[in-house]
């Protein structure tokens, strides 16, 4: 958070000027993809970047005393992004080998559920060296939890933002007021909303590289942003931590590792000086990170399979706090759906809105409620997404964007679930429909006449209309028929010819133009004389039918 930046920044490893500079060279010395979506710049740079818009969440990080160290200049000697690579290159662009893991996996994750998103796990890479020097060198043990609490400094208003407890002490051991915990540093009151669990051990604790890096991805992808997009990358790191000297950091961190990194044991990863006069005050109080952690504190090499689903409390021991009904998520419910259908490139109607309720049966405000498209379909949320996360307003409800139809005909499903719970998901059916004509006639009243074995001279064109309005896009069937009160293809008379030359006498690829107009291919005669029908048909049923006259020369 921005607003005791710079003096951080003075105790830190670097200073603002050093840091600025190296900034700079490291972005001149990269391609347009380094360059800032929006920069304050000067002696502002604690302020909002230009242009950018403040998250409506609170944000993850808690003001803590990050790293301000940047990486070389020059690339990594040992470029890649397999989880096997060797032990080698720079040993800044080496990251421990569980923390790379939880990167990886949150990225697959999140190409999942939310593959519009498109989130690098070089930026939660960035993020993580930023806030925690990657789990301080990697030092977590087999399931991805740090020996000991990261905490951030107590937020009590005195050189950092002022944050009353949230968690009753539960993850950050203070009961006053709140600390960022874990590796990617959360608040506890955002972590309530946004936490995970990436290694399916059936808790959420921020402590856990695993989890966390898949909240942390969560958290960056919220709304409609693309990560792909630098105003967006931007935007997600801002409400990460509101400074612009913290987006340039993490910045220079996320290019850095694009061009390349390396696996390195865990425990054994670079971290920074320890900040603020020698302790890091993102350990435990009276403690400091060791390479080693004491044998009391390292873990079973046989973990037990079914993990305490209680938090770890900070300081030893595990507890839960009691449970506030009013605030635990109960259920997630179709909050009115309507029948949802739409016709090929038109957006639909009716909107997906969902509800949270809590224990009690109220509403439930701040659920991340995530709505994925599936199924064979072209359907796209607005902005072309198949996959957004929202969350609940107040009332409990969201809605979610406007669906538009593609030209795929045929059902899907749009699935809402609570982002990161265990609930049922609600489903919902939507159908597309073919663009439809309820009338077709010619555009003019020529007769249309051709000699025997010859091609009839004018062309056919009709205009198809719905409800009055041009129907564009709507699919015509030509068809040569026989007299009769049930006719069928006829098998002589005039005809129409395929790509390679041969006769045919009905015609199924046809679609009007954007005025509904549509002008069928040249008909050519047979040898027989008479008068010949064509019926030309539109989705939607309108017909119309019109006659061909194949007559000898007059004499």
């Amino acid at each position: 958070m921005a607003a005791q930046f710079g003096r951080r920044l003075r105790r830190g490893a670097t200073t603002t000027a050093v840091a600025a500079v190296a900034v700079a060279a490291l972005a001149a010395s990269q391609g347009p993809g380094a360059v800032l979506a929006s920069d304050g710049g000067g002696a502002g740079g604690d302020q909002p970047a230009a242009g950018s818009t403040p998250s409506d969440d609170s944000a993850a990080s808690g003001n803590s005393p990050y790293y301000t160290d940047l990486p070389p200049l020059v690339s990594p000697n040992k470029p890649g992004t397999s989880t096997n690579l060797p032990i080698t290159g720079s040993a800044q662009s080496g990251i421990p080998a569980s923390v790379l893991a939880a990167y990886k996996k949150a990225e697959r994750s999140l190409a999942d559920t939310d593959a519009a998103c498109r989130l690098p796990w070089q930026l939660l890479a960035a993020i993580g060296k930023v806030e925690s020097g990657q789990a301080r060198g990697g030092r977590v043990d087999a399931n991805g939890t740090t020996f000991s609490p990261i905490l951030g400094p107590v937020l009590n208003g005195q050189g950092f933002a002022m944050i009353k407890d949230t968690d009753n002490g539960a993850y950050d051991g203070d009961s006053t007021h709140d600390r960022a915990v874990g590796p990617m540093q959360f608040i506890p009151s955002t972590w309530a909303t946004w936490g995970q669990d990436g290694n399916g051990d059936g808790r959420k604790d921020p402590n856990n590289i695993y989890d966390a890096a898949l909240a942390a991805g969560r958290y960056l992808c919220a709304g409609s942003r693309d990560l792909a997009v630098a105003a967006d990358l931007d935007r997600a790191v801002l409400s990460y931590n509101h400074s612009n000297e913290y987006l340039r950091t993490v910045r220079s961190w996320f290019d850095y590792y694009k061009r390349g990194t390396h696996e390195v044991p865990d425990g054994s990863g670079t971290v920074p000086p320890p900040l603020d006069g020698g302790t890091d005050s993102r350990t435990n109080p009276g403690t400091s990170p060791s390479p080693t952690p004491p044998a009391s504190s390292r873990p079973d090499p046989k973990p037990d399979p079914k993990p305490d689903p209680k938090p770890s409390k900070p300081g030893g021991g595990s507890t839960s706090p009691k449970p506030n009904p009013a605030q635990t998520l109960g259920a997630v419910e179709n909050a009115g759906t309507g029948k949802l259908t739409a016709t090929a490139g038109d957006a639909f109607a009716e909107r997906i809105k969902v509800r949270a309720k809590n224990s009690l049966g109220g509403p439930l405000a701040k659920v991340p409620v995530t709505f994925t498209i599936a199924g064979d379909t072209d359907t796209r949320f607005e902005g072309g997404k198949s996959s957004v996360t929202l969350a609940t307003g107040a009332d409990g409800t969201v809605t979610a964007p406007v669906l538009q139809a593609g030209e795929k005909t045929g059902r899907f499903t749009v699935r809402a679930i609570a982002t990161g719970r265990s609930l049922p998901a609600v489903a919902y059916t939507a159908t597309v429909t073919a663009r439809q004509a309820d009338a077709i006639a010619r555009t003019d009243d020529k007769a249309l006449t051709a000699a025997p074995g010859a091609e009839f001279a004018d062309t056919v064109a009709v205009k198809a209309t719905y409800r009055g309005a041009v129907a564009s896009g709507v699919a015509v069937t030509a068809t040569m028929i026989t007299d009769g009160d049930a006719p069928v293809e006829n098998d002589k008379g005039p005809y129409f010819k395929d790509a390679d030359g041969n006769t045919v006498r009905t015609l199924t690829d046809l679609k009007t133009g954007a005025d509904g107009t549509l002008t069928l291919p040249k008909i050519y005669a047979d040898d027989t004389t008479g008068t010949y029908r064509l019926r030309l048909t539109t989705e939607g049923g309108a017909t119309v039918v019109i006659e061909l006259d194949v007559e000898a020369p007059a004499a």
